[in-house]
C-alpha cells in the first residue's frame, strides 16, 4: 500500500464547508484570524507531507541469469552490451529524437510557468511615458464655454511622466501556493522528459537487436536453402539413377520451396525495423539502412544487477517521480482554492510629473505623486469558492490515486521484465541444445538415406524440425537481448540523478 499524506485542515480554513463564511457576526472571528495569520504569516491549505511508498522484495529477480562480472551502471547501460553500432543509433536517437525535443520545449514552459508563478510573490514596477497633442473642437461642450475665456488656445499640449509599482500582499498564501503547485508541475515535466529519454534510448535498443534477430534468422534461412538445394540435386541424382522416385523428388522440392518461404516475411520486418529505427532517430525512413546492412551477431546480454532494493527502483523511475510530483501540486492547488475565502489585498503608488508644457514637466509644481490600497474579498458567491474548494480536493484524491496506481504498475514492469529475462535466457540454452542434437540428427539421416537405409521422408522430417529450432533459436537469442533491454528500462535506467537535482531535497 502506498500512503501519501496531504495534510488535515489548515487553521485557515473554515471549519464548515457549506456555510457562508465570514458573514453577519462570524465577520468579526474571520478578521481576528485574518490579523493572526497575516502576523504569522501562514498560508491556507493543506501543506504537504508524503510518505515514501514501500513495496516488497521483488520475486523474480534475475540471479544467475546472466555472467557474471561486473553490475552494469544504469544511467548508460546501452554502453554495457560493447556494440559500437548500438551505442552510435542510441546516442543519436537521443540526440534527434522528436519526442524527446517535444518533451524539453514542455519542460521549458513549465519552468517558465513557474518562475512567473513566484514572480507573483514581488512587487511589480512599471515606467510610463507620453506626450499628446490636442487641437480642441470650438463646437464640443469644452469648446463652446472655453472659447469665452480670454487667452485660450485650442491647441494644447501634455506631458506625463511617472514610475508606477503594485503589490498584492500574499497574506494568506494564496500566491505561495500557486508557485508551489507551478514548481512542482514543473518538476513533473522534468521528470516526464526522462522518462521519454529512457523510452527512446530503450526503443531504439529494442529495434536495433530486432533488426540484428531477422538478419541472423535471414542467414539462417539462407544456410537452410543451400542444404535443401544440395538435397534436392542428390534426390535428382538419385531418380536419375532409378533409385528414387519422382514422388521423393517432389518431397525435397516441397521442403526448399517451404524454406523460400520464410525469406519474404523476415525481410518485412528487417525493413519495418530499419524504419522504425529512422524515425526514433529523426530522420526520414532509409536514411540510415545503410549502415546495418552488413549482418552481425546479436550482442550479448550483460550483467544486471538483482540488488536493488524496491524503493531505489521507484526513487528511480521517472514516471513514479512525476506522479509524485504531480500529488505535490495538487495539493498546493486545494490551499489556493481556500484562499478566496480571505480577503486580498493590494497596494500601489505612481510618482510621476505632469505638465501642460515640457519646459515644467520636472518642476514642483507638476510633481504628482499617488497613492493608493485596494480590498476585496468575495463574501456572497453563492457558494462557487466552496465549490472549487471541493473540485481541488476531488483533483487531488485522483491526482494520489495515479501516484498509486504508477507505483503498482512499476512493480509490474519490473517482475515482468525479471521473468521474462530470466525464462528467455533458460529457453536459449535448451534451444542451443536441441539444435546441436538435430543437427546430427539431420546428417545421420541423410547418411542413411543416401546408403538405403531409411526412406526419403525421415530426412525431410529431420530437415524441417532443423530448420525449425535453428530459426527459433535465433529468434530467441534477439529476445533475451530485449528482454535485458526492458530490464534496464523497468528498473528505471538511461538518466543520471544530478538530472534532477530537487530529488536531494526532502520532497519524497
Amino acid at each position: 500500500m502506498v500512503e501519501v499524506i496531504t495534510g488535515s485542515r489548515s487553521p485557515g480554513e473554515p471549519k464548515q464547508r457549506r456555510r457562508k463564511p465570514l458573514s453577519g457576526g462570524s465577520g468579526l472571528l474571520g478578521m481576528g484570524c485574518t490579523l493572526v495569520m497575516a502576523l504569522t504569516a501562514c498560508a491556507v491549505g493543506p501543506n504537504y507531507h508524503p510518505t515514501t511508498p514501500t513495496l516488497a522484495s521483488f520475486h523474480n529477480a534475475p540471479v544467475g541469469s546472466t555472467t557474471a562480472g561486473k553490475p552494469t551502471r544504469l544511467d548508460e547501460w546501452w554502453l554495457a552490451f560493447n556494440d559500437p553500432n548500438l551505442t552510435r543509433i542510441v546516442q543519436r536517437a537521443l540526440d534527434q529524437n522528436l519526442d524527446l525535443a517535444a518533451s524539453l520545449a514542455r519542460v521549458t514552459q513549465a519552468r517558465a510557468a513557474a518562475s512567473a508563478a513566484g514572480a507573483n510573490l514581488l512587487p511589480a514596477a512599471d515606467l510610463n511615458a507620453q506626450a499628446a497633442a490636442l487641437r480642441q473642437s470650438l463646437d464640443s461642450p469644452i469648446g463652446e464655454i472655453a472659447k469665452n475665456f480670454p487667452g485660450y488656445s485650442r491647441d494644447q499640449r501634455l506631458y506625463d511622466v511617472g514610475a508606477q509599482a503594485s503589490w498584492e500582499i500574499d497574506l494568506f498564501g494564496g500566491l505561495r501556493r500557486t508557485a508551489q503547485a507551478a514548481r512542482a508541475e514543473a518538476q513533473a515535466a522534468e521528470a516526464e522528459r526522462l522518462g521519454t529519454r529512457i523510452s527512446v534510448s530503450a526503443d531504439s535498443a529494442d529495434a536495433y537487436l530486432q533488426v540484428r534477430g531477422d538478419q541472423a534468422r535471414l542467414i539462417v534461412a539462407e544456410k537452410q536453402i543451400d542444404v535443401d538445394s544440395r538435397l534436392l540435386d542428390l534426390v535428382r541424382q538419385r531418380r536419375a539413377r532409378g533409385v528414387a522416385s519422382d514422388r521423393e523428388v517432389a518431397q525435397a522440392d516441397a521442403l526448399l520451396q517451404q524454406a523460400r518461404t520464410t525469406i519474404p516475411l523476415l525481410r518485412i520486418d528487417l525493413e519495418a525495423e530499419l524504419n522504425r529505427l529512422d524515425v526514433l532517430m529523426g530522420a526520414q525512413p532509409g536514411t540510415y539502412a545503410k549502415e546495418l546492412a552488413t549482418a552481425a551477431d546479436v550482442p550479448a546480454i550483460p550483467v544486471i544487477s538483482s540488488g536493488d532494493r524496491p524503493l531505489d527502483v521507484l526513487r528511480r523511475r521517472p514516471d513514479v517521480i512525476a506522479a509524485e510530483r504531480q500529488v505535490a501540486a495538487a495539493n498546493a492547488r486545494i490551499g489556493v482554492a481556500i484562499s478566496d475565502y480571505y480577503p486580498k489585498i493590494s497596494l500601489s503608488g505612481v510618482l510621476g510629473f505632469e505638465s501642460l508644457t515640457g519646459s515644467d514637466l520636472f518642476s514642483s509644481r507638476a510633481f504628482q505623486p499617488v497613492g493608493a490600497g485596494a480590498l476585496r474579498w468575495r463574501l456572497f458567491d453563492f457558494g462557487k469558492v466552496s465549490a472549487e474548494v471541493v473540485a481541488a480536493r476531488g483533483a487531488d484524491a485522483e491526482a494520489l490515486a495515479r501516484y498509486r496506481q504508477s507505483v503498482l504498475r512499476a512493480a509490474e514492469d519490473v517482475e515482468d521484465a525479471f521473468v521474462t529475462l530470466v525464462q528467455t535466457e533458460l529457453r536459449t540454452r535448451e534451444l542451443e541444445d536441441e539444435v546441436a542434437s538435430l543437427t546430427r540428427a539431420r546428417d545421420l539421416s541423410q547418411q542413411s538415406y543416401v546408403a538405403g537405409v531409411i526412406p526419403l521422408t525421415d530426412v525431410l522430417d529431420s530437415d524441417r524440425q532443423l530448420l525449425a529450432a535453428r530459426d527459433d533459436l535465433a529468434h530467441t537469442q534477439a529476445d533475451a537481448a530485449r528482454a535485458a533491454v526492458r530490464t534496464f528500462r523497468a528498473l528505471g535506467g538511461g538518466w543520471s540523478s544530478e538530472s534532477l537535482p530537487y530529488l536531494s531535497e526532502d520532497k519524497r
